[in-house]
């Protein structure tokens, strides 16, 4: 499906849902910096940078899920570049765990 930005660019839902998060994971980047700035407590930078990192992950997971059929259907010009290309991808974002 799919939508237009104010700016009449035509998206798709899910492209608008990750940029959604990235936005709001931007912010809590934001959020952490005035906090290193007012000298916040460890534990409370810790726990935002924990909720940061999360964010990010789940924003990932996200990402593999809504694009798993697009990249298999790439895999179909050249299959053995794309699917080693998605797999060594894969391997990176499950060693950030």
């Amino acid at each position: 499906m799919f939508i237009y930005t104010p700016w009449g660019i035509m998206m798709d839902e899910n492209r608008k849902k990750v940029l959604n998060r990235l936005r709001r994971i931007e912010g809590q980047i934001r959020g952490l910096e005035r906090m290193i700035e007012r000298e916040t407590p460890c534990a409370d930078v810790l726990t935002q940078l924990y909720a940061a990192t999360a964010a990010m992950k789940k924003t990932g997971v996200f990402i593999i899920q809504a694009n798993m059929r697009r990249c298999i259907k790439e895999a179909a010009g050249d299959p053995d570049k794309n699917i080693d290309d998605f797999q060594n991808a894969l391997t990176r974002f499950i060693g950030m765990s």
